[in-house]
C-alpha cells in the first residue's frame, strides 16, 4: 500500500538482482501525482530494468528479480513496453503448438486484446471513439491479432493502456514504430490525458520528452546518476543531460569484409538485383496493397515509407522469401525468378537483414560474438564453426559497437537497445549484397543512434552495398538515400 494519497511511486535503498547479473541500486525515486517523469539513459543502463520493476511491483506480477528495501507502488497503473509485446506475441504462438493435444486452436481476436480486464461500466465511451480513430483499430478490431503488425500491436497495446485511465501509466518508449500521424495523435492523446493521469516515460531520444515533463532521470550502470525538478528551465535540463552523455561524433571505421569466405555468385552489373510486377499481398477480403511494380539497380539506394499496417514488413518479406505470397507474384529476385526451384538459402545468401519482427521472434539465446557470427550464415543461432578470420571480424564489430564486454554474454540476458545493436552488426557483418532495415534505430539511445546511422551511411557509400530503410523519424534520413517509395501510391 502506498504511504500517501498522492504518492504514486516510492523507492527507498531499494536493490534490484536480475537474472542476467544486472543490479539496480535506487536509493531515493519517489513520483507524485500530476509529476510527469522521463526516465533517460544509454542503453544498457537501467531505465527500462527501473520501469518494469516498478510495473510488476503495481500490477503484483510474479517478480523474478529478488529485491531488498522499501518499495511502493499503486496498482492503479497501465504499462506499455516491448517486454508485453514479446509476452503477447508469445502467448499466441503457443496457442499454435495446441493440435499436439488434439485442440483446434482459436485466434485472439483483437478486441479480446483491448477489452480484457478493462471494466466496461467505467469506460469513457467519448474516449475510447477518439483512441480508436487515432490509433486506426475501428477496420482492425475483428481481426485475429497475430495478423497485425509490429506497429499495429504497439497501437493495440497503447489504445488498451489509455482507455483505462489509470492513474499511473508507464510507457516505455511510446513513440518507437509509430508512423508520423499515429505518433502526433498520441502526443495529443497524452496532452489531453495530462490533468488526469501521471505518466511515467522511458525514452532514448532527448528530442521526444513532453513539454509537461516536471522530473527527469538520468540513469547509467543500474542507479539514477542525475535527477533534476523541472520548473520554466526544460531545454536547460535537456542539454545538461545531452553534456552527461557524452554526445561527442566519433569517426567510424567499418571492419572488413570476409575475403576468405565463399559467397555468393557474382551478379551481371548491368541486371537489376530486385524486380517486382503488379505486386499484390491479400489476405481474404483485404487487400494490403496492389498493382505494386519495383525495379532496384545496383547501388540504389531506397527509403520505404507509408502508416503501419501498410504494408511496408510484407513488401520486404516478399524480397527476401519470407512472405508465402512470394510465390503467387512476379518477383524476380538476384537473378533468380521466384518459384523457379530456388531455394531459400539461395536468396539469403545476399542479404543482411534486421526488423521489428526478427528481434521480437530472436528467441535463441547463444552469445553476442555467436549471434554477430551466424550473420556469416543467415541462421538463428550459429551451426558452423567459423573461421579464426570470421571471430575477428565479428569481434571488431562488437568493438565498434562498445559491446566487446558482452561478447559471451547470452543475447537474452542483453538490454533492448544492446541485443538491438547486437542484430545490426548482425545483418551488416558480411557486407551484404542488399541490406534491409526495417527501423533500425527503434530502442536506441541517443548515442548509438547517430553511431548506427553513420555506420549505415558508410556501408550505402561504401559501393557494395544496395540499401532498403523503413523509418517513420525524419532525424533518422541518412544521406546516401536518394529514392523514395511510399506504401499510400499502393492501396486500393
Amino acid at each position: 500500500m502506498m504511504n500517501s494519497s498522492n504518492t504514486l511511486i516510492a523507492l527507498s535503498e531499494c536493490q534490484v538482482n536480475f537474472k542476467q547479473s544486472f543490479q539496480l541500486n535506487v536509493n531515493q525515486f519517489n513520483l507524485l501525482e500530476s509529476q510527469h517523469t522521463v526516465i533517460l539513459g544509454s542503453n544498457g543502463s537501467g531505465k527500462s530494468a527501473l520501469s518494469a520493476f516498478v510495473a510488476k511491483h503495481g500490477l503484483d506480477a510474479d517478480l523474478e528479480e529478488s529485491h531488498s528495501g522499501s518499495c511502493s507502488v499503486t496498482q492503479s497503473l497501465a504499462w506499455v513496453s516491448i517486454v508485453q509485446q514479446q509476452a503477447l506475441i508469445e502467448a499466441e504462438k503457443q496457442k499454435d503448438c495446441s493440435d499436439i493435444w488434439d485442440v483446434i486452436p482459436i485466434p485472439t481476436k483483437v478486441e479480446e486484446v483491448l477489452f480484457e480486464g478493462v471494466d466496461h461500466s467505467q469506460l469513457d465511451q467519448t474516449l475510447l471513439a477518439k483512441v480508436l480513430d487515432t490509433f486506426g483499430l475501428h477496420s482492425l478490431l475483428t481481426r485475429a491479432f497475430r495478423a497485425l503488425s509490429t506497429g499495429e500491436t504497439k497501437k493495440l497495446l497503447l489504445a488498451k493502456a489509455i482507455i483505462q485511465q489509470p492513474l499511473l501509466m508507464i510507457l516505455d518508449e511510446p513513440w518507437d514504430g509509430l508512423d508520423t500521424n499515429t505518433s502526433e495523435g498520441l502526443s495529443d492523446l497524452l496532452v489531453f490525458l495530462s490533468n488526469k493521469v501521471t505518466f511515467l516515460f522511458v525514452l532514448n531520444r532527448v528530442s521526444e520528452v513532453p513539454s509537461y515533463c516536471q522530473q527527469l532521470l538520468l540513469m547509467d550502470d543500474g542507479e539514477i546518476k542525475w535527477q533534476a525538478q523541472v520548473t520554466n528551465n526544460l531545454d536547460e535540463l535537456l542539454n545538461q543531460v545531452k553534456q552527461l552523455q557524452h554526445m561527442q561524433k566519433t569517426e567510424l571505421t567499418l571492419p572488413a569484409a570476409d575475403s576468405e569466405i565463399f559467397g555468393p555468385r557474382p551478379l551481371n552489373k548491368d541486371d537489376a538485383i530486385v524486380r517486382l510486377q503488379k505486386a499484390k499481398v491479400q489476405y481474404g477480403e483485404n487487400i494490403i496493397f496492389e498493382n505494386l511494380d519495383w525495379t532496384i539497380w545496383p547501388n540504389q539506394h531506397w527509403q520505404v515509407t507509408g502508416p503501419n499496417g501498410s504494408g511496408k514488413t510484407c513488401l520486404l518479406n516478399l524480397i527476401t522469401g519470407d512472405h508465402p505470397q512470394c510465390y503467387v507474384n512476379d518477383i524476380v529476385v538476384f537473378g533468380f525468378k521466384r518459384g523457379s526451384g530456388e531455394t531459400i538459402w539461395q536468396i539469403k545468401q545476399y542479404i543482411g537483414y534486421m526488423s521489428n519482427g526478427l528481434h521480437l521472434d530472436y528467441r535463441v539465446n547463444s552469445s553476442a560474438l555467436h549471434v554477430v557470427l551466424s550473420g556469416f550464415y543467415d541462421s538463428i543461432g550459429l551451426y558452423k564453426a567459423p573461421s579464426t578470420r570470421q571471430v575477428s571480424l565479428a569481434n571488431q564489430w562488437l568493438t565498434l559497437l562498445a559491446l566487446e564486454h558482452h561478447a559471451n554474454t547470452g543475447f537474452q540476458q542483453l538490454s533492448f537497445g544492446d541485443q538491438r545493436l547486437i542484430l545490426i552488426a548482425r545483418a551488416m557483418v558480411k557486407h551484404p549484397t542488399m541490406l534491409i532495415l526495417d527501423e533500425p534505430c527503434n530502442g536506441l539511445d541517443e548515442i548509438n543512434r547517430l553511431k548506427v546511422l553513420s555506420l549505415i551511411d558508410l556501408l550505402a557509400r561504401e559501393g557494395n552495398t544496395t540499401l532498403l530503410y523503413v523509418n517513420h523519424h525524419q532525424e533518422d534520413v541518412i544521406p546516401s538515400i536518394q529514392n523514395h517509395i511510399t506504401m499510400l501510391d499502393y492501396q486500393s
